[in-house]
């Protein structure tokens, strides 16, 4: 890894020269000698450290580097962080995001939270999301079921249900978890979490979450460029779909229709009435 790209690393995880020379076991001395400048050329085997502990950083937590580097072989990851330094950057964090406020939270905040909330990310603002009902999650099984069978004719299409990590725009300010996305052709290979827009996406309606499906993240995936975007309303029974790629108004069915998936050319659909006898004793 170039030393550009170490700086550029070492900038986006916000770490200190300090950090650095503890998670690389490189001398403070050296690493501020290196950063500043003043080193014009830097031992091939400070760099290797430097940038094997960086990339060991984004691998613990979920980051891709942007530089796309493949320099940093496997025998790098022996500079990795220990587990002590991994605790102590955790808390460093979430001391961090107590002093910061909608708006100006990162992916490094959001990764820093405990695995037991469940939240999105968009805008730098985070949003909590309720557990999802019987009805949701059954009607999410029933849709997964519909869509693998479909998907075996198109092997280049993966499909995904949360919780999955969609990286929307990739940047620093959004991460999101749809219901159920289909992502086509992809060269991403990241394996912690999807990184660009889908090609589709479903959101299932809950009484907690109705606004942000119908309108926050409607225009998030349409800025994102999402293809086609369905948003399931089980209490009114209801299927809305967006073609953002052929910019077309809004088409609504029932649970009594069968809808085309329209990145498929017609060559897949849903049977929403198989779905409507899986849950209407629910509703």
């Amino acid at each position: 890894m170039k030393l550009s790209e170490i700086k550029e690393l070492k900038r986006e995880f916000g770490f200190t020269n300090k950090d650095l020379a503890e998670m690389s076991a490189v001398p403070l001395s050296t690493v501020q000698k290196v950063m500043s400048g003043e080193v014009k050329s830097p031992r091939y085997e400070t760099l290797e450290k430097l940038s094997g502990a960086l990339m060991a950083v984004g691998t613990q937590a979920g980051w891709e580097s942007k530089t796309g580097s493949s320099e940093v072989h496997e025998d790098n990851l022996a500079y990795s962080i220990d587990d002590s330094f991994a605790q102590r950057r955790r808390k460093t964090i979430i001391k961090e995001m107590k002093a910061k406020s909608q708006g100006e939270y990162t992916i490094e905040d959001y990764y820093a939270l405990p695995d037991v909330r469940r939240v999105e990310l968009i805008d730098g603002w985070i949003y909590e999301m309720a557990a999802p009902s019987r009805i949701h999650q059954t009607v999410l099984i029933q849709l997964a079921a519909q869509f693998v069978s479909c998907l075996k004719e198109h092997p280049e299409c993966l499909l995904q249900i949360a919780p999955s990590d969609v990286r929307l725009d990739n940047d620093r300010w959004t991460m999101v978890q749809p219901d159920l996305f289909i992502v086509c052709n992809s060269q991403d290979n990241d394996p912690q979490r999807t990184n660009g827009a889908p090609d589709f996406i479903i959101e299932i309606l809950s009484p907690s979450n109705r606004y942000h499906d119908m309108f926050r993240k409607l225009n998030k995936y349409r800025l994102a460029h999402v293809r086609e975007y369905w948003i399931i309303d089980p209490e009114k029974q209801r299927i809305t779909v967006y073609d953002f790629e052929h910019d077309e108004l809004q088409m609504t069915y029932t649970f009594g229709d069968t809808v085309p998936i329209g990145i498929s050319k017609g060559e897949c659909e849903v049977d929403f009435s198989e779905i409507y006898d899986k849950v209407k004793k629910y509703l």
